[in-house]
């Protein structure tokens, strides 16, 4: 499993994730996961907004599907948010045997495409694991920038970013 113990995030995530730097290591902490895990899942997910919703139905900071939450959850709330989606991650690493590229996949297309053929995963989940693996990589490298993450941004991004730059008053 990813380093568990480390506090330090990364540089290269964009603004709107950074805002959640201090939250971030804390439900890090909170799951043993590692945080640059966490923020490259928020990354990808939501860019950091925590009104987020998908055509599928997913919600939140962390893009967590209805039926993970309890009927007196609120899924936007940042924590609760944050304790769902996490959860499904630690899952997805426990059943990807500590493997952060099936874990993402796992995260992305549900547990269930971990032992499966990667031909036979949908192209989301594909381009989920294409940019979020490396994105993983730069942040525990030390990269001071992703091309990856920027890749992310310019063909998928720019969009879900402004609209988490303007839900959290960032310029």
């Amino acid at each position: 499993m990813p380093d568990s113990t480390s506090t330090h995030l990364s540089p290269i995530f964009r603004v709107e994730v950074l805002h959640w730097a201090d939250s971030i290591v804390q439900w890090a902490s909170a799951s043993s996961l590692d945080p640059n895990l966490v923020a490259t899942i928020m990354q990808i997910e939501s860019c950091g907004d925590p009104r987020a919703t998908s055509s599928t139905g997913a919600m939140g900071l962390f893009q967590v599907m209805p039926f993970h939450f309890y009927k007196t959850d609120n899924p936007y709330n940042p924590s609760t948010n944050a304790t769902r989606g996490l959860n499904y991650l630690v899952r997805s690493l426990e059943t990807a045997n500590g493997n952060v590229r099936l874990a993402l996949a796992g995260y992305n297309g549900g547990i269930g495409v971990i032992n499966r053929s990667e031909y036979t995963w949908s192209a989301q989940t594909k381009r989920y694991v294409q940019y979020g693996f490396p994105i993983y990589q730069d942040a525990i490298s030390g990269n001071e920038i992703s091309n990856s993450l920027n890749e992310w941004y310019t063909k998928y991004g720019v969009s879900l970013c402004n609209q988490a730059a303007n839900r959290l008053g960032l310029p």
